[in-house]
């Protein structure tokens, strides 16, 4: 039987919750809503991560532009993310919201813009 804890960041409360999983099957303890549930048993299988960054512009005043991923990715791919986003170079201009790479490595999300320059 393995076991994780973790503090719950799906809603204020901030419950101190404990993932135990034994022959495939999942119980989670401590958690006051079943947003922690939730939460703490994705977190156990496939963690995932919002990613904000910059990459290199072109024609702007500044240098880097801010961007975000449209959604959140695997944990396991963040690193081969971040290295393919300090390949990108785009050129102004560019508005906020706008998508600058459109399905990233096959993941499925964009990434778009965080700012217009």
């Amino acid at each position: 039987m393995s076991k994780k804890e973790m503090i719950c960041i799906a809603c204020p409360i901030g419950c101190h919750l404990s993932v135990m999983e034994e022959n495939g099957n999942y119980l989670v303890e401590g958690n006051q809503c079943p947003r922690g549930e939730k939460y703490g048993l994705k977190e156990v299988i496939n963690p995932t991560r919002m990613i904000t960054t910059t990459v290199k512009i072109t024609g702007a005043h500044f240098k880097r532009l801010p961007v975000k991923s449209s959604e959140p990715i695997p944990k396991k791919e963040i690193f081969r993310f971040m290295c393919f986003l300090d390949t990108v170079e785009v050129k102004s201009p560019i508005k906020k919201g706008e998508t600058v790479i459109k399905d990233i490595l096959g993941l499925g999300i964009d990434v778009v813009s965080s700012r217009s320059m």
